[in-house]
C-alpha cells in the first residue's frame, strides 16, 4: 500500500523545466565609417608610437631636468620628481656671454636664411629656361646640400686656410695680399673701404657664407618648382605691352613665388636657429662664431650639467617660438594678401 507524499515533501521537490537554447546575440554589422576609423587607426598608431617615443618623451625628460640640479654623473640614478628649482634658468642668464650668444645666433641665422633664399633665386632664375646641358646643372646645383658635411667643412677649411689655402694664393696673385687672411679664426677683420675704417666680424661672415653656399641647394629646388607652374603666357602678354625684364620679375613672378619664400624663410630659420654641426666642424664655436647650439653643447661636455643644459635649450626654444609667433601675426597675413 502506498501512500502519497506529504505537503511538505511537495513544497521540497524542485521544478524541473527543459532548458530551451538562448538564440545567438547579433553582432552589429561594420558599417563603412567605423570600417574607415578602424583603417584609419591602424595606419596612425605606428607613426605616433614613434613620435611619442622619439619627439614627446625626450621633450618631456628635458623639462623635468631643467628644473633640477642634474649632473651628467648623476642623471642614472635620478627620478622624476626631485628637487626643483629655478636655479638652471638663472644661472642661464647670468652667465658670461650669454646674450652676444643669443644676438649672434640672430645673426647668423638672418643671414644665412636670406642668403641662401637669395642664391637659391637666382639659381631658379637662371635654370628655368630650358638650353643644352641644363639637366647636368641642375644636378651639380644640388652637390652642396646632398654632399656629407664634414666632407663640405673639411674642404672649405683646407681651401681657406692661411698656411696653404687657395683662397689666400688666388688673394696674393690677383689682389696683392701682403699677409694670409685666416678666415675661421679672426674675430675681428679691419678693412679700409674708400678711406673708412671698418671692422668687420670675418669669422663669423665665412660661417655665414658656407651656411648659405651649403642650404641655397634648398630654396633652388622649392623656387624653380614654382616657377615652372606660373603660365607662360603671361610673361609672353606682359612682354608684348612692353614690359622689361625687372619689370616682368616684379610683377608677375615675384607675386606668384612670395608663398613659396614666405615658407622658405620659416623653414629656413627654424632650421637655421637650431644649427650645431657646421657651426662646430668650422670653427668650434669660438671666434665670434659662438651660437646658442654650440653653448648647449659646451654646458653638456664641458661642465656636465644637464640640468643647465635643458634649461637653455627650454630659454631658445622659447625664443624661437615668440620669434615665429611675430611672423605669423604681422607678416604671414601680409604675404597671403600680396599673393
Amino acid at each position: 500500500m502506498t501512500t502519497a507524499p506529504s505537503g511538505a515533501a511537495q513544497r521540497r521537490a524542485p521544478d524541473i523545466r527543459p532548458v530551451e537554447p538562448s538564440a545567438p546575440r547579433r553582432r552589429r554589422p561594420m558599417t563603412a565609417s567605423r570600417r574607415a576609423n578602424r583603417a584609419g587607426l591602424a595606419f596612425v598608431s605606428p607613426t605616433f608610437i614613434v613620435v611619442l617615443v622619439v619627439v614627446v618623451l625626450p621633450i618631456l625628460w628635458t623639462v623635468l631636468l631643467a628644473f633640477q640640479h642634474a649632473k651628467l654623473v648623476d642623471i642614472q640614478g635620478m627620478g622624476l620628481f626631485g628637487r626643483w628649482s629655478l636655479d638652471n634658468f638663472t644661472q642661464v642668464f647670468t652667465s658670461p656671454g650669454f646674450w652676444s650668444s643669443l644676438t649672434t645666433t640672430l645673426v647668423y641665422s638672418v643671414g644665412s636664411t636670406l642668403g641662401s633664399i637669395v642664391l637659391g633665386l637666382i639659381a631658379a632664375l637662371a635654370l628655368r629656361r630650358p638650353f643644352k646641358g641644363r639637366g647636368v646643372l641642375r644636378a651639380a646645383m644640388l652637390l652642396p646640400y646632398v654632399a656629407p658635411v664634414v666632407a663640405m667643412t673639411f674642404v672649405w677649411e683646407v681651401a681657406l686656410s692661411p698656411q696653404y689655402g687657395i683662397v689666400n694664393d688666388w688673394g696674393r696673385r690677383l689682389f696683392g695680399w701682403d699677409n694670409p687672411v685666416a678666415f675661421l679664426s679672426t674675430r675681428q677683420y679691419d678693412l679700409d673701404i674708400l678711406g673708412v675704417h671698418v671692422s668687420v666680424p670675418l669669422a663669423l661672415l665665412t660661417v655665414i657664407a658656407f651656411e648659405c653656399w651649403r642650404y641655397f641647394p634648398f630654396a633652388f629646388l622649392f623656387i624653380l618648382a614654382r616657377l615652372q607652374a606660373v603660365p607662360h603666357g603671361l610673361e609672353e602678354a606682359a612682354e608684348v605691352d612692353g614690359a622689361t625684364l625687372t619689370q616682368r620679375f616684379r610683377h608677375i613672378l615675384l607675386p606668384q613665388l612670395m608663398p613659396v619664400i614666405a615658407l622658405l624663410c620659416v623653414l629656413r630659420f627654424i632650421m637655421t636657429f637650431n644649427k650645431f654641426d657646421d657651426v662646430y666642424l668650422l670653427t668650434g664655436g669660438g671666434a665670434g662664431t659662438d651660437v646658442a647650439a654650440v653653448r648647449v653643447y659646451d654646458f653638456l661636455t664641458a661642465r656636465y650639467d644637464v640640468g643647465a643644459a635643458s634649461a637653455q635649450a627650454l630659454v631658445l626654444a622659447a625664443v624661437l617660438a615668440a620669434l615665429l609667433g611675430l611672423y605669423f601675426k604681422f607678416f604671414a597675413n601680409k604675404v597671403q594678401e600680396e599673393s
